[in-house]
């Protein structure tokens, strides 16, 4: 009788042999530029063709062009210290003046609400109370308080930017691993040497998701202040402008405002992966 002998694998060797390969979506697969690009262009294409077909009056919305048009003239008077860099100036002021305030101030209520039960039980809804009321209308009382000097912008932007960073900061504090805080119990670390060497620099990432949304509201709350208790910012050169329905400048202008606050989020972001170094970035880490 002949015997017949197979080569067949293993289910050990099978399980070796084999490799699980994630399916990317063709979409998260296209390189940033040209996603970027994509949309860019279907933006401004998409913009064209209200404005030029008369969808909407051009006393409302201005075509592509004369908005690029006011945007380089605009630049030429911030490059040259034309009338507009003095204005920039005050408004650059006033956010990072507000800026620098609410990372002192969140901090501190960040810790005082993640660090104590009389922080969390006693102020964070006090805290909570206050930023679900609506913030503008609290500009006419910081410009009672304060004047319509620089102090009551400072104090705006300081104000819409502060929660965020509570929020992250008291979170942060709360991330630290049960485990850890049991060995430096063990080792007779103090509450000070433990919000300091282990809580903070474990809690850094939600610190600086804080600071970063923060980032993203002063300049809103800079502006409102300008728009609501006068100002000679950035603010009220978009309020003239729209009294006069010159559009493509006050389009300009928020170009401008947007290019500061972005600037701003970088900075922090470019402060996070020097602090945070052992964190791994996962979003935006596909494709470039």
């Amino acid at each position: 009788m002949t015997e017949y002998q197979t080569n067949q694998p293993s289910d050990a060797e099978t399980a070796q042999d084999t490799v699980w390969v994630q399916e990317v979506a063709f979409i998260d697969s296209v390189p940033r530029w040209i996603a970027m690009t994509f949309v860019f262009v279907t933006f401004i294409g998409t913009w064209q063709f209200v404005t030029s077909f008369g969808f909407v009056s051009p006393i409302i919305l201005p075509t592509p062009m004369e908005t690029l048009k006011d945007v380089l003239f605009v630049g030429q008077n911030l490059l040259t210290a034309g009338y507009m860099l003095e204005p920039l100036w005050i408004t650059m002021k006033e956010v990072f003046y507000g800026f620098a305030l609410a990372i002192l101030i969140g901090f501190s209520f960040g810790v005082l609400v993640g660090e104590t039960a009389f922080g969390e039980k006693a102020v964070m809804p006090y805290l909570v109370a206050i930023d679900t009321m609506p913030k503008v209308a609290f500009a006419p009382l910081f410009v009672a308080w304060l004047g319509f000097g620089i102090e009551s912008k400072v104090a705006l932007a300081a104000f819409i930017a502060t929660f965020p960073i509570v929020v992250g900061t008291a979170a942060g504090l709360h991330a630290a691993d049960e485990n850890a805080r049991m060995l430096f119990k063990t080792m007779g670390a103090s509450r000070m040497q433990t919000l300091i060497k282990m809580k903070l620099p474990t809690g850094l990432p939600q610190i600086f998701t804080g600071i970063k949304i923060g980032a993203v509201g002063v300049m809103a709350g800079a502006i409102t202040g300008e728009f609501l208790g006068g100002g000679k910012g950035f603010g009220e050169l978009i309020r003239v402008a729209a009294s006069q329905l010159n559009t493509p400048r006050v389009f300009s202008l928020i170009l401008y405002l947007s290019l500061i606050g972005l600037a701003l989020y970088v900075i922090v972001q470019w402060t996070q992966r020097k602090v945070v170094f052992w964190q791994q970035e996962t979003v935006g880490s596909h494709n470039a």
